[in-house]
C-alpha cells in the first residue's frame, strides 16, 4: 500500500469531464522487425507477460473514507489485460488525417478509475504499413520522464532481446487495507500538516523575496499573468484535437552550436514560438506582446522525496512571438531562458510537491468547477498561454514487443485557461512532435503542426546560411 502524493493526487483533484489529466502518446511502429511476424493475439500476450511484472500497471486507486487524506495505491486482484489493451483499425486511407482522428476521439474519453489508469489501443490498416499503438496514462500515475521510463520498460535494444531494465516504476502491494487503518493513516497525516505548513512559510517568503529582487534585476523568469489572450485561452470542452510533427535533431543541433549561449531547448522554445506565430498570424490573432508558456522541469534528479510519481516544477518562458526574425527571437530566448534557470535553481526543488500536499479534493473540485460553470478562464488576466515540454529520449533504435519505434509522439494535458500542449521527444536523430488541444477551441491544429518544420527551415536557413 502506497500514498499518493499530494501532486500526484492534484491531479485526480483537478479532473473534470471537460478537464481529464491523463496523459497519452502515439507509438508508430514497424512490425517487419517481429520476430515470427506480427499479430495482435501475440502482441497482446507478450505485452501482459511484462506487465505482469511490472507493479505500476497493475496497480489502482483506494480512496481514504471521508477523503480525509489523499488515496493509496494498492493491487488490481482482478487485473485482465483485455480491459486495457484494445485492436481498432483506421479507416481508409489510413493517413496520418485518419489516424490523428482516431487518436483525438480517444483523448476525449476519460480513463475507469475502477481499474489501473492506463490503456493502451494497437491501430491497424495504417497505409504505410506501420502500427500504431496509443497510450493513455493517468498524470496521477506517471509525469513526463515516468512515463517515458513506463513505455521504454517495455522496449528493448534488439527485437528478440529482453527488455531495458530501468529503475522501480512503482510499488505494489497485496494487502488490502480496512477503511478504519485507511481512516486512521489519514488522520495521523492531518494532524503533521499544521507543522509542515509552519516549515513551509519561512523558505517560501524568503524565496518570495528573493524573486522580487530578481525582477527589479531583471533577472526573473518571465511572470505568470501577464500573457495576452488568445482563442485558446478560455474553458476547454471535453473535445480533443492532436497533430504530430517531425523536426531533423541534427538540424536542431547545428543551430544550437551555431548561437553563442543557446541550448536544445531554446532552439525548441523558438522554433515553437515561431510557428505559433506563424499559426495565429493566417489566423489575423496575431497578439502584440509574446506569449507565455509554462515549462514543466523534472526535479527527479534533485527531488529529496522518495515517495510519489510527479516530481516535477515549472517555469515560465516568453516564445517571442512578438518577433518576426527568427535569430532575434532566439537569442532573446537564449538570454531570457539562462535567467530563468538560475532562478529556478534557486527555487528548492520539492516545493511544489510539499505545498500539494495541502490539497483537499472537495476544494480542488469546486474550484474546478466553479471555473468552467462561471467561465473564469476567459475574464481577467491570462496565466500562461500554453505548456510546452522537451522530453530527452533515446539516442539509439528501440524495439516496442519486437516492432521498431519509428516515432514517439507524447500528448500532455490541456487545461482550463490553456486550451494548447506540445511536448516534443528526441528519439534516434529525430525529434516528434505531439500537438494536442481543446477540439473547439482549435480544429485545425494541423495547421499549426505543419508551421514547425517551415519555422525550422528559416531558422536554419537564417543561422546557417549566415554563417
Amino acid at each position: 500500500m502506497e500514498r499518493l502524493s499530494g501532486l500526484d493526487a492534484t491531479f485526480l483533484y483537478l479532473e473534470s469531464s471537460a478537464q481529464l489529466m491523463h496523459v497519452c502518446g502515439v507509438l508508430l511502429l514497424d512490425p517487419a522487425t517481429i520476430p515470427g511476424g506480427y499479430s495482435f493475439e501475440t502482441m497482446r500476450s507478450d505485452l501482459e507477460a511484462r506487465m505482469r511484472t511490472i507493479p505500476a500497471f497493475r496497480r489502482k486507486l483506494r480512496p481514504v473514507p471521508l477523503e480525509i487524506d489523499h488515496p493509496v495505491w494498492v493491487e488490481d486482484t482482478d487485473f485482465d489485460i483485455d480491459r486495457h489493451v484494445h485492436r481498432l483499425a483506421v479507416p481508409t486511407p489510413g493517413g496520418v488525417e485518419e489516424l490523428a482522428d482516431l487518436c483525438s476521439h480517444m483523448a476525449g474519453i476519460p480513463l475507469d478509475r475502477s481499474r489501473p489508469l492506463w490503456e493502451m489501443s494497437v491501430i491497424e490498416g495504417l497505409a504505410s504499413g506501420q502500427i500504431a499503438v496509443f497510450t493513455k496514462m493517468h498524470h496521477a500515475t506517471v509525469d513526463g520522464v515516468s512515463g517515458a521510463n513506463l513505455i521504454s520498460v517495455l522496449c528493448s535494444l534488439e527485437p528478440d532481446a529482453p527488455p531495458l531494465d530501468l529503475p522501480d516504476l512503482g510499488a505494489v502491494s497485496r494487502r488490502n487495507p480496512s477503511d478504519l487503518e485507511l481512516f486512521g493513516r489519514g488522520v495521523l497525516s492531518n494532524l503533521t500538516k499544521p507543522w509542515l505548513a509552519v516549515r513551509l512559510v519561512k523558505p517560501t517568503a524568503s524565496l518570495v523575496t528573493r524573486t522580487i529582487e530578481r525582477a527589479r534585476a531583471g533577472t526573473a523568469m518571465a511572470a505568470p499573468l501577464t500573457a495576452p489572450r488568445t482563442s485558446f485561452n478560455g474553458n476547454i470542452s471535453g473535445r480533443r484535437s492532436i497533430a504530430l510533427a517531425d523536426m531533423s535533431l541534427d538540424r536542431v543541433k547545428e543551430i544550437r552550436h551555431a548561437v553563442d549561449g543557446a541550448t536544445v531547448n531554446d532552439v525548441v522554445l523558438a522554433i515553437s514560438g515561431g510557428a505559433l506565430r506563424r499559426f495565429l498570424d493566417k489566423r489575423g490573432e496575431l497578439p502584440s506582446s509574446s506569449l507565455l508558456a509554462s515549462v514543466p522541469v523534472s526535479v527527479h534528479q534533485t527531488s529529496t522525496r522518495s515517495s510519489g510519481t510527479n516530481k516535477v516544477s515549472s517555469l515560465f518562458a516568453k516564445l517571442g512571438t512578438d518577433v518576426a526574425d527568427p535569430v532575434e527571437r532566439l537569442q532573446q530566448l537564449a538570454v531570457a531562458n539562462a535567467h530563468a534557470k538560475d532562478h529556478h535553481k534557486a527555487i528548492p526543488a520539492d516545493t511544489l510537491q510539499d505545498w500539494a500536499e495541502f490539497a483537499a479534493p472537495r476544494t480542488f473540485g469546486l474550484a474546478v468547477r466553479m471555473v468552467a460553470g462561471l467561465k473564469l478562464a476567459e475574464k481577467g488576466p491570462v496565466i500562461h498561454n500554453l505548456v510546452i515540454s522537451n522530453v530527452p529520449g533515446p539516442p539509439v533504435p528501440l524495439y516496442f514487443v519486437g516492432a521498431r519505434v519509428d516515432a514517439l509522439y507524447p500528448l500532455g494535458p490541456v487545461f482550463h485557461g490553456a486550451g494548447l500542449n506540445i511536448t516534443v521527444m528526441s528519439s534516434n536523430g529525430h525529434m516528434h512532435v505531439g500537438l494536442i488541444g481543446c477540439g473547439d477551441a482549435l480544429p485545425d491544429i494541423a495547421d499549426l503542426a505543419g508551421d514547425f518544420n517551415d519555422e525550422l527551415d528559416a531558422l536554419y536557413d537564417a543561422v546557417i546560411g549566415a554563417g
